[in-house]
């Protein structure tokens, strides 16, 4: 008797802000290995976030080393890639990086962003992208603008502007390429490059990737590598991927993806062009609005690092207290903050402390506070999609603790539906490559069955009312906060 055939089998690879993760799954029996790989951030002046790509390579050749001893290996068909974006790696024409990658959260390039940002009013970002989406610091092009103006030489070698994703595809297969929903403000409704926006900085036409639709094949691995000759989607960026992970695929839906920072989504046909929203050019039917913070894990991780506590640590300091009309309150802009405000100037700041202030309310404060800035980016949401938001599919490293998560349903005043996948960005791709190589037939079907809930989180009762004041306090301390901060960061106030 022969041996049962072998499923086919994928491989999701995500280059996150902190590390690099992987999965190995059968299209019908699940995943099968997994791999995780983490990587450091470098801050060598103020404003600076940088990461090494060498470290993001290591960390994909790795996870396809030990897929590749696995049982399974020979059954893989198609391997898909997503990764953070807004952040940028300049390459020569070898694809060689010529410096470390500006990631998203780093701000040196502010000022060309404001002045860039200025040259288009909002109507003109609309007819150009569909969206009134700012151009900040996180920008591709005021990271190039401000590379030609302070890095003459480097920006004369540069070819090629990548995202992760694209870089890593690069690297596995040779193709040069990219994706329409990658290239956060840089493409209209039509899917292709807007010129409006590209001729703010002339220069940016060379040097931007040809784009490919995110369920197409980009290439294949070159030979010499694990897996030479398997099939690489030119899949898209970590928010879309994880949505898929999610389960979230319908007209209606919405995220709280929770890592690094928090990434919140809804799916909506309308869009009123609410500033501050990132509202992504349709695609297969799914228009997304998305409202990326910029601190969501890494605030409790900067308190971790104060208190000398590891993660799960605060979550057990956090359940020791209550969350009372006299609590402490938490901004946090550590680094500035993205969706809605897209403020680079504004700064964390704890208020309302006194004495009697512990490290247990310390850690609720900051669950709490970052819980508040995701409020903000919902309801903010909820006004461009022109839909309320009750309930939210919740994943990603930040969703692992119980308490935060119901700290989280508390502030919000939403349902949140934890998801019992881990790795959503890894799921996410592997899905979307398994539907560029033709064995997984519908993408919202596909993401629908991979999903299962692991646990619904409620608000308490008892909790609107004192929320709501909270809430309100929070944008008042933001407000309050905001000429200060410009003032310590020797910004003019307005």
């Amino acid at each position: 008797m022969s041996a049962a055939k072998q499923s086919p089998v994928l491989i999701g690879i995500d280059i996150g802000t902190s590390s690099v993760k992987a999965v190995l799954s059968s299209v019908e029996d699940g995943v099968l290995d997994s791999f995780s790989a983490s990587h450091g951030m470098a801050r060598p002046k103020p404003g600076y976030a940088e990461q090494a790509p060498a470290d993001w390579m290591k960390a994909v050749h790795g996870a396809l080393e030990q897929f590749a001893r696995h049982s399974a290996a020979g059954s893989v068909v198609a391997i898909g890639v997503t990764s953070q974006v807004n952040t940028h790696l300049f390459c020569d024409d070898t694809v060689k990086p010529l410096a470390p990658a500006i990631t998203w959260q780093d701000t040196r390039a502010a000022e060309e962003g404001a002045g860039l940002d200025g040259r288009l009013d909002m109507d003109a970002k609309i007819a150009a992208l569909g969206a009134p989406i700012p151009i900040d610091a996180s920008h591709a092009l005021s990271r190039m603008s401000w590379m030609k103006k302070t890095l003459p030489d480097l920006w004369a070698k540069t070819q090629h502007v990548f995202v992760p994703k694209d870089y890593v595809i690069a690297a596995l297969t040779g193709t040069v390429t990219a994706d329409p929903l990658a290239s956060v403000g840089l493409v209209g409704t039509d899917l292709t490059y807007a010129d409006a926006v590209l001729d703010l900085l002339p220069c940016s036409h060379d040097v931007l990737p040809p784009l490919a639709d995110p369920l197409s094949i980009a290439g294949e691995v070159r030979d010499g590598l694990p897996f030479a000759g398997v099939p690489v989607a030119v899949g898209t960026m970590d928010a879309w991927a994880s949505m898929f992970g999610l389960g979230v695929a319908r007209e209606g839906e919405a995220m709280y993806l929770s890592g690094t920072s928090e990434v919140l989504g809804l799916i909506a046909e309308q869009s009123a062009g609410t500033p501050g929203i990132i509202v992504f050019p349709p695609w297969r039917g799914i228009t997304l609005h998305a409202a990326p913070t910029q601190s969501g894990g890494a605030s409790l991780a900067w308190l971790g690092r104060l208190l000398g506590r590891d993660v799960a640590e605060l979550s057990g300091l956090a359940a020791q207290a209550v969350i009372a009309p006299n609590s402490p309150l938490f901004l946090p802009h550590l680094e500035g903050e993205r969706a809605p405000f897209w403020d680079p100037h504004s700064r964390a700041g704890f208020a309302g402390l006194s004495t009697a202030t512990g490290p247990e309310e310390l850690a609720a404060s900051v669950m709490e506070g970052v819980a508040f800035s995701a409020r903000l980016a919902i309801e903010a949401m909820a006004t461009s999609g022109g839909q309320p938001i009750t309930a939210l599919r919740h994943g990603g490293g930040g969703a692992v603790s119980d308490i935060w998560c119901q700290i989280r349903a508390n502030a919000l005043g939403r349902t949140l539906h934890r998801v019992s996948v881990s790795e959503t960005g890894a799921s996410g791709a592997l899905v979307m490559a398994g539907v560029a190589a033709g064995v997984m037939d519908d993408l919202a079907a596909s993401t629908q069955a991979l999903v299962t809930i692991d646990r619904v989180f409620e608000p308490d009762p008892a909790a609107p009312d004192l929320a709501t004041d909270r809430f309100e306090q929070f944008k008042e301390l933001y407000a309050g906060l905001s000429p200060i901060a410009r003032a310590l960061n020797g910004v003019s106030r307005v």
